[in-house]
């Protein structure tokens, strides 16, 4: 993902959360194989990750991830 792609996916990372009414910590515990930190990270864009973690936190939030 370049860095215009990221940016945007922790936005709408961060949007559907909220819309949900979830906690950083209750999704990354959805997600498995995350810490709460690490969850909040990809959410300020200071990683990058993987492309199962985002299927996993995409999965959680039912979001659609496209990559292009």
């Amino acid at each position: 993902m370049n860095s215009q792609n990221i940016a945007q996916f922790c936005k709408q990372v961060k949007e559907a959360r909220e819309k949900l009414n979830l906690t950083q910590a209750e999704v990354a515990n959805k997600a498995g194989n995350m810490t709460v930190n690490y969850y909040a990270m990809i959410e300020r864009g200071e990683v990058n990750p993987s492309f199962e973690k985002i299927k996993a936190i995409a999965k959680v939030l039912k979001i659609k991830v496209t990559i292009s």
